[in-house]
């Protein structure tokens, strides 16, 4: 009996996924535990493993649907297994894009996979398709792109799942193939025009005067540069952008900046490298712990704001951030203020290791109550760091460099690490922040009473 592949439910905040990339096609044996596909939620790339072994008889979706979590996605079985019970009510018709049947020859049984297509009406002669359009297959988006701009598409080569032509190759096709001018295309899109197959123009160019009649040039143009690509916005982006685009209108933002002495940090830094079991522990490492640590006297900082309430955590769950190649990352260490130095270490690069491998679990980034941003490991002096809603607070730290200071009639040059706290100014007044922020300028300052790693732990 075939069995159905489930797009699950990747976190409690998951309620859709867009699939990026089948592993797997139709007709592909699979393994229990094989990834059949990699998909996006808003926040991650995460891979999607079959549920058992056998054959992959069916794909319900395309590459770049939108699906919804615990809706069948794939069909694995054995070869000639019905799967029409499996398949979603919402699959639209042209999603099957490859399915597996048996075929029984005369004197022997022959297993083929036989490749469902999309065929294009217009090369229907007497109801026979033609023989160059069976193994054809068009995305309804890329065949009225095609329309519009009057493309064959007959020379195209898709690279949607099997071959399939979709959009962007009917866009480039545009670019690169079809004989017309950058005035007459720019008219066109400005007007919303049908541009013709050929024109008048050398080489059947389609120039200005091949379009429909009685068009006005627009005072201001703006010509096609082939040079430059638009870039659609992947999801996490475009969530990324409005949660920023939020922030900055939802929340009264207002920035403290301190800089505090790194001399006993840096030294301390210096002598866990001697240690055997800590010698990984970094700087950001410490400051996460020390952040952990000083937030559970400023609960305050350590909440959220949201319609029109506030809810004070009392766990630090503790968020910082991860650049990854699709955008920033910002897991959640859970329950912070209870782990020690090392569990802390440990957590941080763990989560930093699934974000940049692109599987962290959306379970691991979300819940955080305050958040932690570091660039001074890029050499930046000072930021503005934009709140994390419905966060009401954190912390920028930039990077340590000589700071000249006063000491005993005289100037030294003393190695100093730049702070830039963030709060809500709806929910954190002034002088609780600034009083935050010395407060854990000191523990930095005097963080071997905050750590407790003694010469024994050393040498043990």
């Amino acid at each position: 009996m075939a069995t159905a592949i489930i797009m699950p439910k990747l976190g409690q905040s998951v309620e859709s996924c867009i699939i990026v990339d089948w592993k797997k096609e139709a007709g592909d044996e699979i393994a229990q535990g094989e990834t059949i596909c990699e998909v996006e939620t808003d926040k991650a790339l995460l891979e999607i493993d079959s549920s058992v072994s056998g054959t992959v008889l069916e794909i319900f979706f395309q590459t770049g649907d939108e699906v919804h979590v615990q809706t069948n996605i794939a069909a694995v079985g054995e070869l000639g297994e019905n799967v029409s019970n499996l398949r979603p009510d919402n699959m639209r018709p042209e999603n099957s894009g490859l399915s597996v049947e048996r075929i029984t020859a005369t004197d022997n049984e022959i297993e083929a996979p036989v490749e469902s297509c999309t065929v294009n009406p217009r090369s229907m002669v007497e109801g026979v398709p033609r023989q160059s359009d069976l193994n054809f297959s068009i995305s309804p988006r890329a065949e009225a792109l095609a329309t519009k701009l009057g493309i064959d598409t007959s020379g195209i080569q898709g690279t949607g799942p099997n071959g399939r032509v979709i959009e962007k190759d009917v866009e480039f096709a545009s670019l690169t193939r079809q004989p017309v001018t950058p005035l007459a295309r720019a008219v066109a899109t400005e007007q919303n025009l049908i541009v013709p197959a050929s024109g008048s123009g050398i080489g059947s160019r389609v120039i200005l005067d091949d379009l429909k009649s009685g068009i006005t040039l627009p005072e201001t143009m703006v010509l096609v540069d082939v040079r430059k690509q638009e870039i659609p916005a992947q999801r996490m982006r475009r969530v990324i952008a409005e949660r920023m685009l939020n922030s900055v209108q939802s929340t009264t933002r207002f920035t403290l900046n301190a800089s505090a002495d790194a001399r006993n940090l840096l030294s301390l830094r210096q002598r866990l490298k001697k240690h055997a079991e800590l010698q990984q522990v970094t700087i950001n490492d410490l400051i996460l712990f020390l952040v952990s640590r000083a937030l559970i006297d400023y609960p305050q900082l350590n909440a959220l704001f949201a319609n029109n309430s506030i809810s004070r955590s009392k766990q630090v769950n503790l968020g910082f951030t991860v650049d990854t190649e699709r955008g920033l990352l910002v897991p959640i260490i859970k329950n912070a203020d209870d782990l020690s130095l090392k569990e802390m270490s440990q957590e941080a690069k763990r989560l930093s290791s699934v974000c940049l491998e692109g599987k962290v679990s959306p379970d691991d980034l979300i819940g955080g109550t305050f958040t932690v941003i570091n660039l001074g490991i890029l050499g930046i002096e000072s930021f503005t760091p934009i709140l994390n809603v419905p966060q009401v607070g954190i912390l920028g730290v930039g990077d340590v460099n000589l700071k000249p200071v006063e000491v005993n009639g005289k100037i030294e040059f003393i190695s100093h690490i730049r702070l830039s706290l963030t709060v809500n100014r709806q929910t954190v007044e002034d002088f609780p922040a600034a009083r935050f922020l010395c407060a854990f300028s000191q523990q930095i300052s005097k963080i071997d009473s905050v750590v407790d790693i003694t010469e024994k732990t050393f040498n043990e």
